[in-house]
């Protein structure tokens, strides 16, 4: 990330930098204020914290349920993959020779007083720990597939992957990251183009219903495309500092594995085929997302769909008799909420000031809070805090405030709160919405480009291309932009759509293909 501009980082909350002055150091600040993960002691890898691994927990919850109503299966394979293995498909194992950690031997000795490798426990074959794991899994599905009746083969697998990345940041890039990896088979290439478009779809559905994050889908370009893979869909989504993030991919793999690892099946005619593959993908990766296009300068913001604690009560008293009653109605409080389906946190630690309370569940991102003190039991009111609204041009701060902040009857509060939490839902992925447009144009010639990704200028750009995997290389070295996708004709706006010109070489186009900057 680079920062947005030159001056010195100023901290606009509670020790978060301000967003505007340095997005990448504000990045970090988010994840370290909201309480969801570490650098650890191991270069490139990162802790997950409770809070963070709660919201990839829901995350997963969000996806699986989607994978399995579609007809698939989870199972586990291994960590490690031998080398022989990895390389039988040439172009996969190129893809991620650079990132392969590998181990060469199996066990520790002393040596002089100081533990060391045994170096008479050197493997026969290195193992790769696994950066994806094709080649595994299509070794044992040589072993399970015989027939057409065995096909389709649905399986997905969660895990962990190892990619030694050499630049990395918590969430978006690590050494290590949790994800989960689908890996299917099918008799016809029909099929499994079904497949990877039917996978992509449940990304996209994942990313704008639940996690409010809108997202272009399309097609990488060949120089894009996943390792091995004949085709590869994308979606992406655009991030507040108007740079974009691939949220998650489906390959058409086409026969390669299957014949690398000779894998065939028994058709309706009698007659041996390979099978076709595809392979698909979401990794930890999407918290990251979450954080950089809903979050603020005051912390995390969430959708509740996937925030752990949808509501946190804070009882404010200054008696101990105060105290008991306060405290007693967020009990009673709370349980009428869950009731209804929504998490409660009564927040009723003692010897901490209400307004540090306020703070640290803001910077968690927890959706709606509500405050509960002595004239709120009186008037039978609740005090409802949102942890966001849509600003409005022109709007003051105290006007913002006081629309985030209302004083609503008890009952009406209650029973009103899973429609608050729904139109939270709904506001955010507005506001995503909102924000992309405002950092989208649609460009027509060369100059307008460089005008729009001058210095650290950032948006989705819709252009017509017919260049070469050279030219995209020109593009890129040129504005550091690259081809995000080539979109499903559904994605492009009614205005961008339509044949045309190169921006850069000049020749036909059929049609725009979307540019940006990217993490």
């Amino acid at each position: 990330m680079s920062n947005q501009q030159t001056q010195q980082p100023v901290t606009a909350s509670d020790g978060i930098t301000s967003r505007a002055a340095d997005y990448g150091q504000w990045y970090l600040d988010i994840v370290k204020r909201a309480d969801l993960a570490d650098h650890s002691s191991v270069r490139g890898c990162m802790v997950i914290k409770p809070h963070g691994y709660a919201i990839w927990e829901k995350l997963q919850r969000e996806l699986d349920d989607r994978f399995k109503a579609t007809g698939h299966v989870n199972a586990y394979f291994p960590l490690f993959i031998p080398l022989s293995m990895l390389a039988k498909e040439e172009e996969h194992a190129a893809g991620f020779a650079k990132e392969c950690a590998v181990v060469t031997h199996y066990r520790l000795k002393t040596i002089d007083g100081k533990v060391t490798v045994d170096p008479e426990s050197k493997l026969e074959e290195p193992l790769i720990v696994r950066p994806t794991s094709e080649t595994i899994i299509w070794a044992q599905y040589k072993n399970w597939i015989q027939s057409y009746r065995d096909l389709p083969l649905l399986i997905n697998q969660w895990a962990n992957v190892v990619r030694w990345e050499m630049r990395t940041r918590l969430f978006l890039r690590t050494a290590e990251f949790l994800w989960q990896e689908g890996h299917t088979a099918h008799a016809t290439e029909s099929e499994a183009r079904e497949e990877v478009s039917r996978m992509l779809a449940v990304y996209a559905d994942v990313a704008e219903n639940v996690m409010a994050v809108p997202v272009v889908r399309g097609h990488k370009t060949e120089g894009e495309r996943f390792a091995g893979a004949i085709d590869t869909q994308c979606i992406e989504g655009m991030m507040q500092d108007g740079k974009a993030l691939q949220m998650g991919t489906s390959h058409y793999l086409g026969q390669n594995f299957a014949k690398s690892a000779d894998v065939k099946f028994l058709n309706k005619e009698g007659q041996l085929e390979y099978v076709h593959a595809t392979s698909w993908g979401v990794s930890t990766r999407l918290v990251g997302a979450l954080i950089m296009t809903h979050s603020d300068d005051n912390g995390l913001i969430l959708p509740p769909k996937l925030a752990p604690i949808h509501v946190v009560i804070v009882p404010i008293y200054k008696t101990p008799e105060e105290q008991e009653r306060t405290t007693a109605e967020a009990q009673a409080v709370a349980v009428e909420l869950r009731a209804q389906g929504v998490a409660v946190k009564v927040d009723d630690r003692e010897g901490m000031q209400p307004g540090a309370k306020y703070y640290e569940w803001e910077r968690k991102g927890v959706p709606v809070r509500i405050e509960i003190g002595p004239r709120d039991l009186e008037k039978g009111s609740l005090c409802v805090v949102r942890r966001f609204v849509i600003e409005q041009d022109g709007e003051s701060e105290r006007d913002l405030r006081k629309r985030k902040k209302q004083f609503v009857p008890r009952a009406e509060a209650i029973a009103g709160m899973p429609e608050l939490m729904q139109t939270l839902q709904r506001e955010l992925l507005e506001r995503a919405r909102m924000m992309r447009d405002k950092r989208t144009r649609i460009i027509d010639t060369l100059d307008d480009y460089e005008a729009f990704f001058k210095g650290d200028g950032s948006g989705f750009a819709w252009v017509h291309w017919a260049g070469t995997h050279e030219d995209e290389d020109i593009i890129a070295k040129r504005f550091e932009t690259s081809i995000r996708c080539l979109p499903f004709e559904n994605q492009i706006p009614e205005a961008a759509r339509g044949p045309g010109t190169c921006i850069l070489t000049g020749q036909p186009s059929a049609q725009r293909v979307l540019m940006a900057k990217a993490y």
